[in-house]
């Protein structure tokens, strides 16, 4: 059995706004709605190059899985476009747009959504949300931090986090979703369910043609006080032919721009609002955008900006690499090279390509004429303060070899006792003093105990 879709469309700008920035589209095969933002950024531009890009899918030559693929490709396509028309006018920076798409190949729905406009499906007299808004109550709602309740009267449930708008990370949500006759499709830009509630959107959905239906939606949003641009399409899943809505239908700041008007009144600013909700209670003078989409700064030529990274990040790593490099070559230890000790300039620690120290000085001092100990101390490196602390070291380690090669003295065998006699007593003289020798001593400061020269070859 193979299905179709009855559809109809409809935009209206609302009594408060002068432009509609909404654009819609609806096929026999594809249902597609933007709502664009930015103000005097363009949003209604955004929203139409979105349909206007994305509604080439409208082939019927595409089916199951490979839906997602076409969507997700599309979509990407259309953000591209949006940041090719920011670089031909940069006035437009700050636009964005809403996407959500049904694409249906007669046996399956495939949904692409991106923003806070919604997709609804009625089915056995109950109404099921399809789509997920990225907003920031309902990520307060997600988290469990308020209710759905609180979320539909929140001062801020219409500042939306994610948005086609030009930028990489535009990233669509994408599903497949089972389909049957009897179903009841929806699209609508956020200026319905803002201000009307998920049971009177049912109540009106659960009768009528398409075409009675949207447009009781879109009345039942202005009478609630709606001061946003309202856009619906609906379509009914059959098994007979439709009766209406056999060709595409295009609406909003699509169909005007391609008819080669402006699609613009007065524009609008989008500023970053606080506090103030829709409806009566807000000011005379709020823009119905304040709350609902903050540009965020530029991200264009990404490529440029990811090279600047690069080059800063690189930077870092060789300064750095370079200070590093400068310190260890400031310092000095005492080796060995070769057979000889020798003072050596950088630190004892190699890296793959890269050598930190070199022989500074050799010194005519052999490793071999050290005892044990000094000769071990010098085989594993003696680090010295600076060069002159490298140099006393040296000094130090030439006086320990020289006292090592001295040859010990031969002990001097000790002369026989010969016999005692009584000396003649000498006659008595006048007493002489002997004053002690002046000569310096030669006794070493540190002196050199021969029994540490064990080793010395």
């Amino acid at each position: 059995m193979t299905l179709s879709l009855d559809y109809a469309a409809l935009s209206d700008v609302g009594r408060v706004r002068r432009n509609n920035e909404d654009s819609a589209y609806a096929g026999p095969h594809l249902l597609l709605l933007a709502d664009g933002m930015g103000g005097a950024a363009a949003g209604e531009v955004a929203s139409s190059a979105a349909v206007q890009v994305i509604r080439r899918l409208d082939t019927g030559e595409i089916s199951g899985e490979d839906m997602i693929e076409a969507l997700a490709g599309a979509v990407h396509r259309a953000n591209e476009r949006l940041s090719e028309l920011v670089e031909e006018d940069p006035e437009r920076e700050g636009m964005g747009s809403t996407v959500t798409a049904l694409m249906f190949d007669g046996k399956q729905l495939g949904l692409a959504h991106l923003g806070d406009s919604r997709a609804y499906r009625m089915r056995d007299g109950l109404l099921y949300q399809l789509s997920h808004d990225h907003t920031f109550v309902q990520s307060l709602v997600d988290e469990g931090r308020i209710s759905q309740e609180e979320a539909f009267t929140h001062p801020h449930r219409n500042l939306i986090l994610r948005v086609l708008d030009g930028r990489p990370d535009s990233d669509p949500d994408l599903e497949i979703l089972d389909v049957r006759a009897g179903d009841r499709l929806m699209l609508c830009s956020d200026g319905l369910p803002d201000y009307v509630s998920d049971e009177s959107i049912a109540a009106s959905m659960a009768d009528g043609t398409p075409d009675s239906v949207v447009v009781e939606l879109i009345t039942h949003a202005l009478e609630a006080g709606s001061n946003d641009n309202v856009t619906c399409v609906v379509a009914d899943v059959v098994e007979t032919p439709p009766t209406s809505g056999t060709s595409a239908q295009l609406v909003g700041a699509a169909a005007e721009l391609a008819q080669g008007g402006t699609g613009r009144g007065e524009p609008t600013v989008a500023v970053r609002g606080a506090g103030g909700g829709h409806g009566g209670g807000h000011g005379a003078g709020l823009d119905p955008e304040e709350l609902r989409y903050a540009p965020r700064a530029p991200k264009r030529f990404p490529w440029l900006r990811r090279i600047a990274v690069l080059v800063v990040v690189l930077g870092l790593i060789v300064g750095g690499g370079w200070f590093a490099y400068s310190w260890t070559q400031k310092q000095y230890y005492v080796g060995t090279d070769g057979d000889y000790v020798a003072i050596f300039k950088g630190v004892e620690a190699d890296l793959p390509g890269l050598t930190l120290s070199k022989v500074y000085e050799r010194q005519s001092l052999q490793v071999d004429k050290l005892p044990t100990y000094s000769r071990q101390q010098v085989e594993g490196n003696i680090q010295a303060d600076d060069l002159a602390g490298a140099h006393a070291i040296v000094s130090e380690l030439q006086r320990t070899a020289d006292a090592c090669a001295k040859p010990k003295p031969t002990p001097t065998p000790k002369p026989s006792t010969p016999p005692v006699s009584t000396p003649p007593k000498p006659p008595a003289t006048t007493p002489v003093t002997t004053r002690p020798s002046t000569a310096p001593s030669s006794t070493p400061s540190t002196p050199v105990d021969p029994d540490d020269c064990d080793g010395v070859r």
